[in-house]
This record gives structure tokens, C-alpha cells and sequence, in this order.
């Protein structure tokens, strides 16, 4: 009987396995296994509406939605373009007071967060929509009042009056290659991330900008090859680590008397403006401003009526400074802002003048983000890594410390959408056995109100495919307990010898160990499972978000540690009964694959395979800003340049190696791989290459990431 009951089992187990689908590549890329989301979220002053950007790909109609925090199906249109004489919107931000509406159309990407489009002013309540300028504009911006519209347009500020239309050119010496206003240049924008370089006043009687003269910065020429017979070539200004920088200046456009006045900073460390932002009084502009390394900070208050600057908060550190604080002005002019002077980032509270008032958060966790005040300024919302470094829980808490309560408890990421008095949120939720879930909760009492997608379609969907579980765990690797995941087959045998593939990104204070949802590289890898291999990732020493000390280890020295615990992770894993040691290998793009060349290069006898994906193969070829943060300039620390650069040794290349670039990868350029195929040419060690036309850093478009990944996947099968 028990050997009957034995082979039933046995015969329904096998059955299970074969009846499972297998993933394929084109089910990936096509996005079939795409999980649904609501599109951006903005509360509405109404306390229970919020707005949604909406599409019709039968119709190709846009839509704004407005939809309830209380009320699932309680859905209704505040504006489409089928009503409206341009044809669709792209985008849209509303007046403070609700009766208008920016609207975007016919955007054109410039860098990774800037867009220029035509944009056009509809008023709710007399249905006409107006043009802001004829021309195509970046980042406009409305008054608070909603009377203007401030914009950019080569490389200028203007603002147009949106009752009389007159368009008013506030500066007047911008120029391609040597002068922007109101815009940052490309290295702000990518690495501090400043997206609009102007700001109104609280009066909408003053525009603050940023000037950046990047005359003195070296220009990148990128070859666009296009179609025609000669390649094009794409010239934009880039500070390499040690090069000159844009000289950046604070401006203040009065509206009155059309005068600009210059904002003072000599007397501070202003070598980098990371922003600017008005106080709750109109005449109170806060800078911050940072040296070269960028490990001090000083909040400069400057008065617009007086022309007196103080400075409100200064930090320093021996590493780095986060630029990021979220600094907030509260209704009596004192501020709240997070710093990591406890060693974790926390939440703070100080007086008008600067005197810290009260460490409002506190704890061996990091505040991952915060969300704001309620109205009457008495409890914070944010988010944090308490309780578990991998996941993301809510929180709320008194302004004076007091008081803390969890909002959130179900183990994964929680991200919330606050309605405008912090009374209810939409919850976007995910862990790596649920996939992204859209509810209304309740900050009162934690309650979850209904649902709005869950993607359970989804979920029964991949029930008919093999799908292995992600397996989380801690490793002790060089002194510390290092966060991991392993995806092994499912039908996993552990008296068996298995070829294991590590993913890392590595870089400073980032994560690849999350408990959330599957992104598309998952699903990859649960291909991989299914032929046969073992998937598994460490975050290694310098990745974030278990505290300060342990992400800044690999201060001045990027390349060593990250590359010496994935070479541990990897003799580790070699030792597993189940792990065939021979058959060892690693990915990863950006910042992972200059990881996965050190690797390769550095652990040749424990590693037999790499996939190097746009990397950086010397710091020297990076930008200042992101670079700097963590090595100085070359000048100061040119064996920490040089030392962990891969192409300081491409001689000890063993393994089966294929590099991935695109040719207008305008962040990591391809000078990085041309560079280290040069390298390996020159030491004769054989290696793979694969270059896509045209690509950015993300390389896709079109057939671009199916071609891509079943290269990749043909090189994992064929070499490891």
C-alpha cells in the first residue's frame, strides 16, 4: 500500500512538472507577464479625490480621472482630448488652486528626467485652452498664485501671463555648450538629480534660478549613426572625475521691478548647489550648498528684501554628505530634515534660526522617505527599513518623537499616496510571492478599505508556469552578515551538481536584495532555473540601507571590497554539496558590470563566466559628481583610480567574458568598453562583444532588450 501511495505521488509530482509551461524570452519582453499599475497619483485638495493620467489604446484617447479614497467605483472624467483641440496630452500638473491645467504634448526626451514638448493651459471653467509659448518648452511651472507660467526655451527663463498671453523673456545669455538658466546642466541632473533649476516665490512676485556657465566644460562627442551615410555626432558638456565643473549661481528675478538680483555665496562652501527652495516667507530663499567632495553642507538662508545671508544648518562628515535631506518648512518658518549623524538616517526638527529642536526618529534602521506633515503639523509619515533591512514598512509619528505607530506590517515594500490631510492613502504594495496591489488604507486605524488592483489575474496566470521561490537569507562574508536571495530549480536536487549564476549591482548605497515583485530581470532568471542553473545575489559591503558606516566601507577604494565579497560569496556557494564549482559565473550592468569585469578578472580561479553590461572600466572616465562622492579626484587619489580598474590587469582575463554596450550611452560611455577590448586585445585574451546602435545606457527600443537577453542567455548556455 505505502509503495502504491509512494508512486501516485510520484506520478502526480512528474505529471505537475511537465504540465508547467516554460518561460520564454519573448513572453518576457513582450510584457506578458507585466504586472498592471496605477499610473502617477496626485491627491486633489479634496480630501477624498485624487487624480490618474489615463489611456485608450483603441481610441488613443488621454484622459484625466478622478477617482475616490473612499469609493472604489466612484470614477469620473475631469478632461479628455477628445474634447479639447489638441489631439493628446502626455502630461499634466494642476494649478494650487485646482481651475487649470498644464497639459504636454509631442515630448521629446533630452536626458534621463528632462522633457521638452509643447504645453498648453486649460481653464476648467470656461473650457479654453491656451497656448504657453509656440514653441517647444522645458519644465514649466505655474505660480502659485496661477496667474504665470515660468519655462525654459534655449536655455533661457521666461514666464508667460497666462490672461494677457504676453510672453516675458527674463534672461537673456543662454547658449547651447556655455550658458543655461533655470535648467540644470547634464551632470546635476543625473546625479543630484535637479530637474527644475527655478522656483517661484511663495507670493508668485519673485522667480529664484540657477545659472550654470559650463563654458570651461570639456565637451563629449557621441557619433548618432542613424540612417544617413555619414554618422552625426551629439556634443554635450560632461565633467570627468578631476575635471572643470559648471560655475553655478543663485539669481532672483523680481517681478515688479524686473531686476535680477545676485544671491551672494562667497563667504560659504558653494563649489555645488544641490538646490534651492523659498522658506514659508516670500522673501526668504534657502540654498544649499556643498563642497567639491561633498562631505559639507551648509543651508544658507538669504534674504531677497535685505540681501543678508546666514547660515541655518551646517554638516559634516568624513565621507560623504547626503545632498537629499528632505528639508521642509513648516508653517512658523522651523524646519524638518534628515541627516545621519546617529549613524542611521534620521528625522529631525529645528527652530527658524537652526537650533535642533528635537531627533523626532530614532533606531539602528534608515528612514528610507519621508512624506510630509498633517495639516496641523503634529505627526510625520514616513517610511523606514525598521524590523527588516530588505523591506519598506509606514509609519506615523508626533513631531516631538512621541507616539510612533506602525501603519503598515505585512512583510514586503509599501509605498504610499497620502490624500491632502494624511487621513487615508493608496498603498502600492508588493513582495516577491505578491505581486503590486493598489488599496485604500486608513491612517486612523490601519484599516484597509478596499482594493483597487490586485493582479490576482496575473498571479493565477503564472500558476501554469514553473516558477521557483525566491529564497532570502543572511551570509557571513568578510566580517559581515550580508543580505542574500537563490532561486534554485523546482524540481531541485540536492545529491546533484549545479552551475549557479550571481547578480549584483554593488554599487553605494544601493540594493539588489528586496523583498518585492518581480521585475523583468526576475522573470529571466527564472528561465535560467528552468534550464537547469541556480540564480542567487549578495549585497556586499558599501550597498545601503544598513546604516552609514557600512555603506560608506568603500570610501576612496570603489572596486576592491564589492569585488572581493562577491569572489567570498562565490568560494562560499563553490563549497555547497549541490554547487558544481567548476561551472561558476556573474552579471551585471552599470555599476555591476564594472563589478562583473573585477570579478572575472580578479577571481579567475573561482569564477569561469562573466557578462559585463555597459560598465565603467575606469572612474576616470565618469562624471565628477557620482564619482567624487566616493573617490575624490583622480589628482588626490590616483591609485584608487587606477588600483581596482580592470584595466589595470586585463592580463589575468581566464574565463569566457562578453561585454554589452550602447554607442550613445551618454552616462557610462563607450570609450569605457573600446577602452578594455583594447585592453584584452593588447594582452591577447580572447573575449565576446556585443555593440548596439544608437542605444543608451538602458539599451532598448524596438527588438533591442529580446536580441540582447537571448545573447546573453545563449552565452550562459553555451559557456557555463
Amino acid at each position: 500500500m505505502n509503495n502504491i501511495i509512494a508512486f501516485t505521488f510520484s506520478f502526480c509530482l512528474s505529471f505537475s512538472l511537465i504540465a508547467q509551461k516554460k518561460i520564454t524570452l519573448e513572453e518576457i519582453w513582450n510584457g506578458e507577464f507585466r504586472a498592471e499599475s496605477l499610473s502617477e497619483i496626485n491627491p486633489m485638495n479634496n480630501t477624498d479625490e485624487y487624480s490618474v493620467f489615463a489611456y485608450e489604446a483603441s481610441t488613443q484617447e488621454t484622459r484625466i480621472d478622478i477617482r475616490s479614497f473612499s469609493d472604489k467605483n466612484k470614477i469620473s472624467t475631469l478632461l479628455s482630448s477628445k474634447n479639447i483641440s489638441i489631439q493628446y496630452f502626455e502630461n499634466y500638473k494642476f494649478s494650487n488652486d485646482e481651475k487649470q491645467v498644464l497639459l504636454g504634448t509631442q515630448m521629446e526626451p533630452i536626458y534621463r528626467y528632462t522633457s521638452s514638448g509643447l504645453y498648453y493651459v486649460y481653464n476648467q471653467k470656461t473650457k479654453k485652452i491656451t497656448p504657453v509659448f509656440d514653441k517647444p518648452i522645458i519644465n514649466p511651472q505655474f505660480s502659485p498664485d496661477g496667474s504665470k507660467v515660468a519655462f525654459v526655451f534655449d536655455n533661457n527663463l521666461y514666464y508667460t501671463n497666462i490672461v494677457s498671453a504676453e510672453v516675458n523673456k527674463i534672461t537673456t545669455d543662454g547658449e547651447k555648450n556655455k550658458v543655461i538658466n533655470g535648467l540644470a546642466d547634464w551632470v546635476y541632473e543625473e546625479e543630484l538629480e535637479v530637474i527644475s533649476a527655478f522656483k517661484w516665490s511663495l507670493d508668485s512676485k519673485q522667480l529664484a534660478y540657477l545659472r550654470f556657465d559650463e563654458s570651461e566644460v570639456k565637451e563629449y562627442d557621441m557619433q548618432v549613426y542613424n540612417t544617413s551615410n555619414y554618422p552625426s555626432l551629439q556634443s554635450f558638456k560632461y565633467p570627468k572625475a578631476g575635471e572643470e565643473n559648471s560655475i553655478v549661481s543663485v539669481h532672483v528675478y523680481q517681478l515688479a521691478s524686473e531686476k535680477i538680483l545676485n544671491i551672494d555665496l562667497n563667504k560659504f562652501e558653494h563649489y555645488y548647489l544641490p538646490n534651492i527652495q523659498w522658506t514659508s516667507k516670500p522673501n526668504e530663499l534657502v540654498v544649499k550648498c556643498m563642497n567639491r567632495h561633498q562631505n559639507h553642507l551648509q543651508l544658507v538662508k538669504a534674504n531677497t528684501s535685505t540681501g543678508l545671508s546666514t547660515v541655518i544648518y551646517e554638516e559634516k562628515n568624513n565621507t560623504y554628505v547626503e545632498y537629499d535631506n528632505h528639508l521642509t518648512f513648516l508653517k512658523d518658518n522651523s524646519f524638518v530634515l534628515t541627516n545621519e549623524k546617529s549613524g542611521f538616517n534620521h528625522l529631525y526638527h529645528f527652530s527658524e534660526n537652526g537650533k535642533q529642536l528635537k531627533q523626532v526618529t530614532k533606531g539602528d534602521w534608515t528612514l528610507t522617505d519621508f512624506y510630509g506633515l498633517d495639516k496641523k503639523e503634529k505627526k510625520v509619515y514616513y517610511q523606514s527599513t525598521e524590523g527588516n533591512s530588505i523591506e519598506r514598512q509606514l509609519f506615523e509619528i508626533g513631531l516631538n518623537g512621541t507616539k510612533k505607530r506602525a501603519l503598515t506590517s505585512e512583510k514586503g515594500q509599501h509605498q504610499p499616496h497620502f490624500n491632502s490631510d494624511y487621513s487615508l492613502y493608496v498603498d502600492s504594495f508588493s513582495s516577491s510571492e505578491i505581486p503590486s496591489k493598489f488599496s485604500i488604507r486608513s491612517t486612523s486605524n490601519n484599516k484597509e478599505m478596499l482594493v483597487i488592483k490586485d493582479n490576482k489575474d496575473l498571479k493565477e496566470k503564472l500558476k501554469s508556469y514553473e516558477l521557483a521561490k525566491k529564497e532570502f537569507s543572511t551570509v557571513s562574508i568578510n566580517g559581515n552578515e550580508l543580505n542574500t536571495w537563490m532561486l534554485k530549480p523546482v524540481d531541485f536536487d540536492s545529491s546533484k551538481k549545479y552551475p549557479v549564476l550571481l547578480y549584483q549591482y554593488s554599487g553605494p548605497n544601493s540594493q539588489s536584495v528586496s523583498n518585492k515583485w518581480n521585475s523583468s530581470n526576475d522573470y529571466w532568471y527564472q528561465l535560467l532555473t528552468q534550464k537547469g542553473y541556480i540564480v542567487a545575489c549578495v549585497d556586499g559591503r558599501g550597498t545601503g540601507f544598513k546604516g552609514q558606516n557600512f555603506k560608506t566601507l568603500t570610501q576612496n577604494q570603489l572596486g576592491k571590497l564589492e569585488t572581493e565579497d562577491q569572489i567570498a560569496f562565490a568560494k562560499n556557494l563553490a563549497k555547497l554539496p549541490y554547487i558544481d564549482s567548476e561551472r561558476i559565473g556573474v552579471w551585471g550592468w552599470s555599476y555591476g558590470g564594472t563589478t562583473a569585469l573585477n570579478v572575472i578578472l580578479k577571481g579567475n580561479n573561482v569564477l569561469s563566466t562573466a557578462i559585463s553590461v555597459a560598465p565603467v572600466t575606469n572612474w576616470r572616465f565618469y562624471d565628477t559628481i557620482y564619482t567624487e562622492r566616493f573617490m575624490k579626484t583622480p589628482q588626490e587619489n590616483s591609485s584608487g583610480y587606477d588600483e581596482y580598474s580592470p584595466l589595470s590587469y586585463p592580463e589575468l582575463l581566464q574565463g569566457n567574458l562578453l561585454l554589452v554596450h550602447g554607442t550613445a550611452d551618454d552616462n557610462v560611455h563607450v570609450q569605457n568598453t573600446i577602452q578594455m577590448a583594447d585592453a584584452f586585445t593588447k594582452a591577447n585574451k580572447q573575449f565576446d562583444l556585443a555593440i548596439y546602435k544608437d542605444k543608451n545606457h538602458g539599451i532598448y527600443g524596438g527588438n533591442t532588450r529580446l536580441h540582447l537577453y537571448t545573447k546573453m542567455t545563449n552565452f550562459i548556455l553555451k559557456n557555463l
